[in-house]
C-alpha cells in the first residue's frame, strides 16, 4: 500500500483538465457498463472548483451522452475539500494529504464508501462501492492529467 502520492493541496492539485475512463460493474447481474470523456475543475466564483465532467455512457450496448457537475469547495482543514452536489448538498469530505483517502456517503438505504487513490502528479483514481437494498455496484474510474 506504500504506491500513493502524498497531495499537500487538493484543490490546486486537481484543478485543469483530466481524461477520464469508469467501468461500473453491477454485482448482482454481472452486467458491465463503460464511461469515458473528459472532467474539467474549473475555478468556482467564492473559492474552490466546479468539476464538470461529461463524456459517453455504454450500458447493456446502448450509448448515451453522461454528465455531471460537483462543487469542490476548501476544506477544514488546509489542503483538503468539501465535495457537493451541484445543488449544494454535502457529498463527502476528501483529504489527499497522504495521497489515500476513503469517504462514505448514505444515500437513502443505500451506503457509497469511496476509496481516493493518487498513484503521481498525473494519474490518481477513485473506486466507490455502492451496496444496500436498491444497488450493488462497483464504480471504477481512472484519472490522467490532459496535457
Amino acid at each position: 500500500m506504500g504506491d500513493f502520492w502524498p497531495v499537500p493541496d487538493v484543490l490546486a492539485h486537481l484543478a485543469g483538465r483530466w481524461r477520464v475512463e469508469r467501468t461500473v460493474r453491477d454485482l448482482a447481474s454481472g452486467e458491465e457498463g463503460r464511461f469515458e470523456g473528459v472532467t474539467a475543475f474549473g475555478p468556482l466564483t467564492g473559492g474552490g472548483l466546479l468539476h464538470e465532467e461529461s463524456g459517453t455512457f455504454t450500458w447493456q450496448g446502448v450509448t448515451r451522452p453522461a454528465a455531471r457537475t460537483l462543487r469542490f469547495l476548501p476544506g477544514g482543514s488546509p489542503g483538503t475539500a468539501d465535495i457537493r452536489f451541484a445543488d449544494g448538498r454535502p457529498f463527502h469530505d476528501l483529504d489527499l494529504t497522504s495521497g489515500h483517502h476513503v469517504a462514505d456517503h448514505p444515500c437513502s438505504a443505500d451506503l457509497y464508501r469511496g476509496e481516493f487513490t493518487v498513484r503521481d502528479e498525473d494519474h490518481w483514481r477513485t473506486v466507490w462501492r455502492v451496496g444496500g437494498p436498491a444497488k450493488d455496484l462497483v464504480l471504477t474510474t481512472d484519472y490522467a492529467r490532459a496535457r
